[in-house]
């Protein structure tokens, strides 16, 4: 087989294929092969038709497709890795010229368009010098989490006033669509202000006390009548409150594992602190990016982002929608750039993923959609996107070994400790050279490893869970005892 590449543009590929009669003629047998087993010819059992009887039957033209059509793709990645082609979308292939019907002579020859990554200059990330924001807890910030604490071991107490944001309420629900009831629910728990039950119920409950009826507009979320609007008939049976205990050292003992509320205290203001240097490596992070995506200049592939908005458009059924679309396609364009910057970043690096950081990441992934860890894996292994999970782990670390060559300080003009937020190339080489054993490649095949890593390290997970949850009803119970006896 002989191929040339032709560079269309810097993001579009045209791969020139000539495959001689020989090359051709395993696929031409293994063609024959497969119509004998699909066809029934009287006087020979199915799939002992001899290639004469089939030419007879259905045609040499007909044997020759089927070969075309089944190899069309070997050809092609062979090309592909000859070339070390990156191939970004699906190919479109054109026939130029087939081999004679009459006797399978003569060359078979591909004309193949396929959008490719674009080659892209190394930007220099070595000594780039970012500032973020600096680590400042207010006593507000402190006091704030401190009650969110204190919500946790509140009680709900049944109070006779209008309900207003924070209040549980206890509510029925009827909806209606042109005045016949489509769907109810009774003794719902709702804390009003949250958000998460339907559009405009906040305002409907907002100053309604318990007996009181209203209705209000909204559209449904799920069900039949999925998306359509519907009147929707509150009717509040309850206003409770949250009581809050006393934030005093007796709180800070069943609460927490210290002795007096001024540890807690400050053990509090230990978890803002950190929670803003995590923002800090969030912030350097996007900050880095940018910086970086400013001094290179990465082609975009039209027909893959027009692809993508169309996908995108499709799933909120809003093709129609030109402000959004226009929102959407730049938000595609920045994403494309963004990721071929750090696949540059990670060859360079040479950077590579283990299963122990894959599992990880698709653990993760599964617990922001809410789904089992298995489940979620099947779902990606079933849609070929095991290969770009594995790429996204791979552009993480080319981004945090990025980061670790660069200089970040805050607004107060102070060096920022993000060590663990950072890699250190070399060290992430060593580890990739004593783990070769364990490296994900860039492939689909090896999904089922991956789901049984998943399986094992979520058990593990569940039973370090378990402990963990038994060992804190432990705690609280002897805390409620301890109350219960103070009381006394």
């Amino acid at each position: 087989m002989k191929s040339t590449v032709e560079k269309l543009s810097p993001t579009r590929a045209k791969v020139t294929i000539s495959v001689a009669p020989e090359e051709l003629k395993p696929s031409i047998t293994h063609a024959y092969g497969h119509i004998a087993e699909d066809i029934n010819i009287p006087g020979f059992r199915k799939g002992k038709v001899p290639p004469a009887i089939i030419d007879q039957r259905v045609g040499k033209s007909a044997v020759l497709e089927h070969a075309v059509n089944e190899s069309l793709d070997g050809f092609y990645r062979s090309a592909v890795t000859e070339h070390k082609l990156r191939p970004l979308g699906r190919p479109e292939a054109d026939i130029v010229a087939w081999p004679s019907d009459k006797d399978f002579s003569g060359d078979l020859e591909l004309a193949i368009e396929v959008d490719v990554r674009p080659e892209i200059d190394m930007p220099n990330y070595s000594g780039l010098k970012l500032t973020v924001d600096a680590v400042e807890v207010s006593d507000e910030e402190v006091a704030e989490e401190l009650d969110n604490l204190r919500s946790r071991f509140g009680t709900l107490v049944t109070v006779d006033r209008p309900a207003t944001t924070g209040d549980f309420v206890q509510i029925d629900l009827i909806a209606a669509i042109s005045g016949v009831e489509v769907d109810n629910a009774t003794g719902i728990s709702y804390e009003v202000g949250s958000g998460d039950l339907i559009d405009g119920i906040d305002e409907a409950l907002d100053s309604l006390s318990a007996g009181e009826t209203t209705t209000f507009n909204s559209n449904l979320m799920g069900g039949d009548h999925e998306g359509e609007t519907a009147e929707i008939t509150v009717t509040v049976g309850a206003v409770k409150e949250r009581e809050l205990p006393t934030a005093d050292d007796d709180f800070a003992q069943i609460a927490s594992e210290f002795d007096t509320i001024a540890e807690l205290t400050e053990s509090l203001k230990g978890q803002v602190e950190r929670s803003k240097v995590f923002g800090q490596g969030t912030q350097a992070r996007e900050k880095l990016v940018e910086q970086l995506l400013e001094s290179v200049e990465v082609p975009i592939p039209a027909a893959i982002i027009e692809d993508e908005v169309r996908r995108h458009l499709e799933g909120e059924n809003r093709l129609e929608d030109a402000e959004h679309r226009a929102e959407v396609t730049e938000a595609s364009e920045k994403t494309f750039r963004q990721q071929i910057l750090l696949d540059t970043i990670a060859e360079a690096e040479k950077v590579q993923v283990s299963q122990d950081e894959l599992t990880q990441y698709l653990i993760q992934g599964a617990a922001q959609y809410g789904m089992d860890p298995s489940e979620f894996v099947q779902a990606l292994s079933g849609n070929g996107q095991i290969p770009s999970m594995v790429a996204e782990v791979a552009r993480n670390k080319a981004l945090a070994i990025a980061l670790g060559k660069a200089e970040v300080v805050d607004s107060n003009g102070d060096s920022v400790d993000l060590s663990e937020f950072v890699a250190i190339a070399d060290e992430a080489s060593d580890v990739a050279s004593d783990e070769d054993d364990d490296e994900i490649a860039e492939d689909d095949s090896n999904a089922a490893e991956v789901e049984a890593e998943v399986d094992a390290e979520v058990e593990a997970i569940k039973a370090a869970e378990a402990k963990a949850e038994k060992a804190a009803k432990a705690k609280a119970a002897a805390a409620k005892k301890k109350a219960a006896a103070a009381k006394k």
